[in-house]
């Protein structure tokens, strides 16, 4: 390495196996390791022999570590960043410390690797072309039925991260915006020894992952095919509708009206109503 550079590195979501060489090596080459949370890469490190300083860099302290660690960049030494799985920045922290290093004019180069989104997209079977990430859903469900009704008439498939304990609720939030037909995917525990991906409509999923305890266990991606261009139109619709009809009723019954006469789901126009404060 002849010039400092910070290394963004992927690692595995799951099967070690799954880093790379080149991983490896650029791990094995910088001064140190920035990583979401040490005890986690610790033991990745130790499982390939690679021994190196460790700083933490997470959500609560990356601001604050970002200038010392371009500091050390700038004084000549190569860095790398990892998260606990998977790659860098992509639901994890990082970016401040990437925007940081950039804007002191240091070279920032992506060792790609492993990535929990994209991985099940691949397997998923639904249209790829387009896609939108929207990462992890607000941890209220209110909070997560205004975001949903935002993404109702979005075409792109749509691909969300969720946690053990939300994922039922998730999934019945989506039930109730998007509509129980609505085609998806659920993949669980990636790479990972109990890895399994469940397909069908939103309401199937849901009722799988009720009668099943173990599949509400581990780390889950879920994916909603994008609404078909005549749901597009409805929901589009929908909210001319409930804006001028909000003008002269109460947003509730403005949303009520609007649905009907529109047909498109009440709980699209969910955000809408929710901004007037229905």
């Amino acid at each position: 390495m002849s010039t400092a550079t910070l290394y963004v590195i992927a690692t595995p979501i799951g099967n070690l196996a799954d880093l790379s060489d080149r991983a490896r090596d650029t791990l094995r080459a910088v001064a140190a390791v920035c990583a979401e949370d040490t005890r986690h890469t610790r033991p990745l490190l130790a499982h390939y022999g690679i021994d190196k300083p460790l700083v933490a860099l997470h959500d609560h302290n990356e601001e604050a570590i970002a200038d010392k660690v371009v500091a050390r960049l700038l004084a000549g030494e190569s860095l790398a960043l990892v998260s606990d799985a998977g790659t860098p920045l992509v639901s994890d922290p990082g970016f401040k410390l990437v925007r940081a290093a950039r804007a002191a004019g240091i070279k920032v180069s992506p060792v790609p690797g492993a990535c929990a989104a994209i991985a099940a997209l691949s397997v998923a079977g639904l249209p790829s072309d387009r896609f939108a990430f929207e990462g992890f859903l607000p941890a209220k469900s209110s909070g997560r039925r205004e975001r949903l009704s935002r993404l109702a008439g979005a075409t792109a498939t749509l691909v969300f991260y969720e946690s053990s304990h939300r994922i039922e609720e998730s999934l019945a939030d989506m039930v109730a915006v998007f509509g129980a037909d609505r085609p998806a995917v659920l993949a669980r525990e990636l790479t990972k020894l109990f890895e399994t991906v469940l397909d069908g409509d939103l309401a199937g999923l849901l009722a799988q992952v009720q009668a099943d305890p173990n599949q509400r266990k581990g780390e889950f991606v879920v994916m909603v095919q994008g609404a078909g261009d005549d749901q597009a139109a409805q929901i589009a619709e929908g909210r001319r509708l409930y804006a001028k009809l909000n003008e002269h009723l109460p947003p509730s019954t403005a949303a009520k009206l609007a649905a009907e006469l529109s047909g498109a789901p009440r709980k699209a126009l969910y955000g809408q109503a929710a901004d007037q404060g229905a």
